[in-house]
């Protein structure tokens, strides 16, 4: 059965301060979306929400988690839309039922950072798997978020294409934060430790302190976002015409560009890549 009270409880935490009775009842006006961290420590949402709002009139309320919570959340029923970066798992969350179409939405890249004196040699190595190998051959101590986040699935699947299992190395030089990446990046910085990060997020990370990038550009490290209204087949309480409002204006030639045009320092942080057919006018 739709958890429908949860759902209720999700915006009212998001709209605290608001009128009790204003929320008694489902608003049309209004969508609630489950998103990755990313996207919203990035300011992305802050750039883009206020463009659409002005244009529909639909209020867009954002709870930022872990893209596995986001999920689970979704499944629960407690959101309209679903924006994460797990492409299999998104996949299987409209397999079964629970959303109505995934669809490409926008890309960047991950990036495994690290302190100045680069402990572990990392600086000048392009393949990402090579970088891991080092790492653990080193015991270099790597700050991982251990959270289910789809920054954690990419992680996890990397060491994995490496042949190397770091939860050997768990307690000792693996150190999983069970934290988004925002808190991760400041345990790593705190222990001395390299991490993984998305670059988004990295670029507007203010601790950076005497960090910096050591493996980038490696196709390995694609970083795919995807868009999915949740299905009303499996949650009724889901506002469908909303959810479908706001996914069509992020998949169409003005949400893309609008994507495109959201930069932090001069630095592009998401790079739009909806289907043609879907980011026509």
């Amino acid at each position: 059965m739709p958890n429908t009270f949860a759902r209720t409880a999700a915006i009212a935490a998001l709209l605290a301060g608001a009128a009790s009775g204003a929320l008694a009842q489902e608003d049309n006006g209004s969508i609630l979306v489950q998103s990755t961290t990313s996207t919203a420590n990035s300011g992305l949402y802050d750039y883009l929400l206020p463009l659409f709002e002005d244009e529909t009139g639909i209020t867009v309320n954002v709870v930022a988690v872990g893209t596995g919570q986001a999920i689970e959340n979704a499944r629960n029923c407690d959101g309209d839309v679903l924006l994460v970066h797990a492409k299999p798992a998104e996949e299987k969350f409209v397999e079964d039922g629970f959303g109505t179409e995934r669809t490409d939405l926008m890309y960047n890249d991950f990036v495994i950072v690290g302190p100045e004196a680069d402990p572990a040699g990392l600086d000048g190595m392009a393949v990402v798997e090579d970088a891991l190998a080092l790492l653990a051959e080193r015991s270099a101590t790597f700050a991982s978020r251990g959270d289910d986040s789809g920054t954690h699935k990419k992680e996890l699947s990397l060491w994995s294409e490496a042949g190397i299992d770091p939860a050997a190395g768990s307690g000792d030089w693996y150190r999983e934060t069970g934290s988004g990446m925002g808190a991760t990046l400041n345990a790593a910085i705190g222990m001395g430790a390299y991490t993984m990060t998305d670059r988004a997020t990295w670029i507007s990370f203010e601790n950076k302190q005497d960090y910096e990038i050591f493996v980038e550009g490696d196709d390995a490290l694609f970083n795919q976002y995807g868009v999915i209204p949740v299905s009303p087949e499996a949650c009724p309480s889901v506002n469908a015409e909303g959810a479908q409002t706001f996914a069509n204006w992020l998949l169409s030639a003005e949400g893309q560009t609008a994507i495109g045009d959201f930069v932090v320092d001069g630095q592009q942080l998401f790079f739009p890549n909806a289907p043609e057919d879907d980011t026509a006018s």
